[in-house]
C-alpha cells in the first residue's frame, strides 16, 4: 500500500459512515516495524519536517494546529517527543491541556483554544484540546454544571450545538491561513492495559502513573461513544480527522509524521526573494564586508585586554 493510499484510509471522509469498529487498533498496513527500519523511515520524515518547517516560518503566511486526541496511554506524548524531536522550538509551541482554571471556566468554551492558538509561520501543538468539551464533559456531567451556564443554553441539544460551534470555529481558522491536522490516536483496552502496567512496574515510569485513569478506564464504553460521534461530527475537508491505529507506537508516529509532511508540502512554501531596492542594498553590504582587510581586533576593548609589557628588571 502506497503512502498516499495509506493516509487516505485512515482519513476521515465520509463522517456519516464512519465507525470505529471499522480501524483495527493494532494494524500497521503491511509496514516493517523493526526498529532500525523504523527509525530510519521516522528520521527521513522530520529531516523534511525540519526544512518545511524553515520555510513555512520564512514564508510567514501559514500557521500549522495539530491536535492529537486519544485515551490515556495512548501515546500522545510520545509523538510530540519524538515527531517533533527536530523542530526549531522558537517556531513550535506545544499546549497540554489539563482541567480547566477558574479563569477559562469563566469565559465560553473555546476560550482557552483560542488563545493559546499559533502565529502565522509557527506549528502550534495542543496534547488534547478544545474537543475534552465534547469528551470528558460529555462522560462526566460535574463538569459540565462546573461551568454555571445559563440554563438556558443546556439541554439535549448542547453537545450538537458545541460541535456546530467546533466546525464553525476550525472553518474560521481554515479561511485565516491555519492548517488544522487532528489525530484520533486509536488504542485498544488490551494494549492500554499493558501500558499502565509497565508504569507500574518499572520505577523510571511510575510517575507517570495517575489514579485517574483507572477511573477514566472503567468509563472506556462511554468515551469510545463520545469519540465515535465527536469524529463523525467534526471531521470536514478543511479539518479531517486521521484515525491513526496506535498499538503500535512506532507506527503511529510514521502516520502522524507523513500527514503532517504531506500536508505541508501541499502548501508549496516559498522562502521569501529578496529583490529590487532591497537586493542592492543587500549586494552593498555585502561588498562592504568583502573589502574589509582581515587583521587582529583593534578596537577599544581589544586593547583593554592586551597586557602591557613588563619593564626590564634592574640587575
Amino acid at each position: 500500500m502506497t503512502s498516499a493510499n495509506l493516509l487516505k484510509g485512515l482519513r476521515i471522509d465520509d463522517p456519516e459512515r464512519f465507525s470505529l469498529a471499522a480501524f483495527d487498533c493494532a494494524d500497521t498496513f503491511g509496514i516493517d516495524l523493526d526498529k532500525d527500519d523504523a527509525k530510519a523511515l521516522l528520521d527521513d520524515d522530520i529531516k523534511r519536517l525540519v526544512g518545511l518547517q524553515e520555510r513555512l516560518y520564512a514564508e510567514h503566511r501559514w500557521a500549522v494546529l495539530v491536535v492529537l486526541q486519544g485515551m490515556d496511554a495512548s501515546g500522545k506524548d510520545g509523538v510530540i517527543k519524538h515527531v517533533m524531536a527536530g523542530l526549531n522550538p522558537q517556531g513550535c509551541d506545544v499546549h497540554p491541556f489539563k482541567a480547566p482554571s477558574g479563569e477559562e471556566l469563566d469565559h465560553d468554551f473555546l476560550w482557552r483554544s483560542v488563545v493559546r492558538l499559533p502565529r502565522r509561520g509557527h506549528i502550534g501543538i495542543f496534547n488534547r484540546s478544545h474537543y475534552e468539551e465534547v469528551l470528558a464533559v460529555r462522560v462526566h456531567p460535574e463538569l459540565l454544571a462546573r461551568q454555571q451556564l445559563p440554563a438556558a443554553v443546556l439541554g439535549k441539544h448542547v453537545w450538537t450545538h458545541r460541535f456546530k460551534d467546533i466546525r464553525a470555529f476550525e472553518r474560521h481558522l481554515a479561511r485565516s491561513g491555519v492548517l488544522v491536522l487532528k489525530f484520533f490516536l486509536h488504542i485498544s483496552k488490551a494494549e492500554q492495559r499493558r501500558r499502565l502496567l509497565e508504569r507500574l512496574d518499572e520505577p523510571a515510569k511510575r510517575w507517570k502513573f495517575s489514579m485517574g485513569d483507572i477511573a477514566e478506564r472503567n468509563l472506556w464504553d462511554k468515551y469510545k461513544a463520545a469519540y465515535e460521534d465527536m469524529i463523525r461530527a467534526t471531521s470536514r475537508p478543511e479539518a479531517p480527522w486521521y484515525v491513526v491505529p496506535a498499538d503500535h507506537k512506532r507506527f503511529a508516529r510514521l502516520v502522524v509524521a507523513r500527514v503532517m509532511v504531506e500536508a505541508l508540502e501541499r502548501l508549496d512554501l516559498q522562502i521569501p526573494k529578496v529583490e529590487g531596492k532591497a537586493l542592492k542594498e543587500l549586494r552593498k553590504v555585502r561588498a562592504a564586508l568583502g573589502a574589509e582587510r582581515p587583521g587582529r581586533d583593534r578596537s577599544p576593548s581589544a586593547k583593554r585586554q592586551r597586557k602591557p609589557a613588563s619593564p626590564p628588571s634592574k640587575q
